[in-house]
């Protein structure tokens, strides 16, 4: 007897060629043409792989858009994250279920309406807003909510009445200082790979001091070298298009406005290293994007940017392939995101070795994300020269910001590194501003007394989003949609992580209350500190940032809960009521 499989059914022969790498897509082909995964498509994913049904499941029940039963002919997917909370998100949550006759969570009786929650879907600067089946709609208001149910009622499609998605351009640095959203010209950095050896082309990204721009920071050129001196092949490049962090969309707006640029970012860093196949990992809130990605992809072949002797060069062979996620915000880890591409559950690595030399496949691999790729395009096209004459001499380069939240011009701003919070705040137009989280909620919480720190990474590092919230906000409930996030996001394989969020959760709750102690505040910071120290991956240690630098910023927040309440009773509680009233019960 085989003891892996689970089920003594007779199974399907196994496709022919099928890998496990093809999983995800896969379980996509089959939810897309029945609603929702079956068991017997989970029976003939098993199959075909040799493996056991309960390893197929384990895959289906760890991504977020995976549905084991009927979501709904519309399948509606309203963003929960905390811009979208103070834009109308619970006034939207409403509509939907006074226009559907559905509730959130579930499939309404007619299984015709589908309605979700979700974490943020790269739409924050145009909330409320929700994907109906993975199309975006955005500037939600009630009337808006009641039109969109009426057309799907009488037979529209969500892709022929959803929104046209503008990329909020709001500012570019002066002086043709700006790198990424400059005039592009298909080709030009792939055309000068016939002028640079690989070794060349990795001096130039070295020089430039170009770094990661997910929010890790790590030097590209080391790690592109990294991967060219690993043995084993063949090697690959992974653009990670899986930009979850709530409240960025810059990555959407490369995507969208861009696409080109960042084929050729990959395809340098393909020539740099060596490698020979590419993937863009997609986030599945982007599979609208998909359609436009491929089509460029397309493109690039017919003009020799992509496949055989790309670019002219002889004997440089390099294609990309597009890898649809599935929702779990982990993924946006490295390692995590490799093991998605495997067709295995997007959980953390074990960091034994780096991904550059055992990365996809256990062969050696670069992962960068969609800016990094863009910049590293436009040092190659432009020269590193040109690239550290912007930004300063410890962060060189530009940087887009995703703005969103209190203030009257959401969108993408690129600036250069080093410039001030403050003036971020005056570009945006920001409303009142008070409680500022800058890189996301994995990043730091700031007050409008730091608003001359710099935006650099030896000041105030940034990858990518700044969310700004004024005085009318409540800085716990914008610290507990953080930790909901975190809570719900977590894979649950390590202890501190699993345990952490879940006793952050429950003192934010004591603090809502009016019910926590002063002690309450250190023991947030002892399991903080327990967090950052142990968890596995950045997910979990990064998790209690904005809570514990609200603690050390917004102090008042905290005291002003824990003075008013020394005894921790009940705010409903009267204590003198209650002995009275236990006196005559005992006479």
């Amino acid at each position: 007897m085989n003891t892996r499989r689970v089920r003594t059914a007779a199974r399907p022969e196994p496709h022919v060629g099928m890998k496990r790498t093809e999983l995800l897509d896969f379980l996509w082909r089959a939810q897309n043409a029945h609603g929702h995964i079956r068991t017997a498509d989970i029976d003939e994913a098993a199959g075909a792989l040799g493996v056991s049904n309960v390893e197929v499941e384990g895959v289906v029940s760890f991504y977020h858009f995976f549905h084991r039963r009927p979501a709904g002919t519309f399948t509606v997917y309203l963003n929960n994250s905390p811009v979208a909370a103070s834009k109308g998100f619970e006034r939207m949550r409403d509509a939907f279920e006074r226009y559907t006759g559905g509730r959130f969570g579930g499939v309404d009786p007619s299984g015709r309406w589908g309605l979700f929650e979700t974490a943020c879907i790269g739409l924050s600067d145009m909330e409320p807003a929700a994907l109906i089946n993975f199309h975006p709609f955005t500037h939600l208001n009630s009337m808006k909510v009641r039109d969109i149910v009426s057309k799907l009622r009488q037979g529209a499609a969500p892709a022929d009445i959803c929104d046209s998605v503008p990329d909020h351009i709001r500012g570019v640095p002066d002086d043709d200082r700006a790198i990424l959203l400059r005039d592009y010209d298909p080709g030009v950095a792939v055309g000068r790979l016939r002028e640079l050896e690989p070794e060349a082309v990795l001096a130039e990204v070295r020089k430039s001091g170009l770094r990661g721009m997910g929010g890790a920071f790590f030097p590209a050129g080391i790690k592109w070298a990294s991967c060219r001196g690993a043995s084993g092949t063949p090697k690959y490049i992974v653009c990670n298009a899986d930009e979850g962090e709530p409240g960025t969309f810059k990555d959407r707006v490369l995507l969208n406005a861009l696409p080109g640029l960042m084929l050729e970012g990959m395809v340098v860093a393909a020539y740099a290293v060596g490698a020979e196949h590419g993937v863009i990992y997609l986030r599945a809130e982007y599979a609208w994007l998909r359609e436009k990605l491929q089509h460029t992809i397309d493109h690039f072949r017919k003009m020799n940017l992509l496949g055989r002797d790309v670019g002219g060069v002889h004997g440089f062979d390099f294609d990309i392939r597009l890898q649809l996620g599935a929702g779990a915000y982990i993924c946006g880890e490295e390692t995590a995101l490799l093991n998605s591409l495997e067709g295995l559950r997007g959980e953390p690595r074990n960091k034994r070795v780096f991904p550059t030399e055992r990365g996809f496949l256990q062969k050696p691999t670069v992962v960068n994300n969609v800016e990094t790729f863009c910049a590293a395009a436009r040092v190659i096209q432009i020269g590193a020269d040109r690239f550290l004459a912007s930004g300063t001499p410890s962060s060189p380069g530009t940087k887009l910001l995703s703005v969103s939240g209190d203030c009257r011009l959401p969108g993408i701003y690129e600036v250069e590194w080093g410039i001030t919070l403050r003036r971020v705040l005056e570009l945006c137009d920001a409303d009142r501003p008070r409680f500022i989280q800058v890189s996301g909620p994995s990043g730091q919480c700031v007050s409008l007394d730091e608003a001359d720190r710099r935006i650099a990474l030896d000041d105030l590092p940034c990858g990518g989003s700044i969310m700004i919230f004024n005085r009318q906000r409540d800085i716990l409930e914008i610290l507990a949609g953080y930790n909901r996030f975190f809570k719900q996001e977590s894979c649950g394989l390590c202890t501190p992580c699993r345990a952490g969020n879940f006793i952050l959760e429950k003192k934010l709750d004591l603090f809502a209350d009016k019910l926590a102690h002063t002690a309450d505040v250190e023991t947030v910071r002892a399991w903080g500190k327990i967090m950052k120290m142990t968890c596995r991956c950045g997910l979990g240690k990064t998790a209690p940032n904005a809570l514990l630098g609200a603690l050390d910023n917004f102090p008042e927040v905290f005291e002003g809960q824990t003075a008013t309440n020394p005894d921790r009773l009940s705010k409903g509680f009267d204590l003198d009521e209650a002995v009275r009233a236990y006196e005559r019960f005992s006479s």
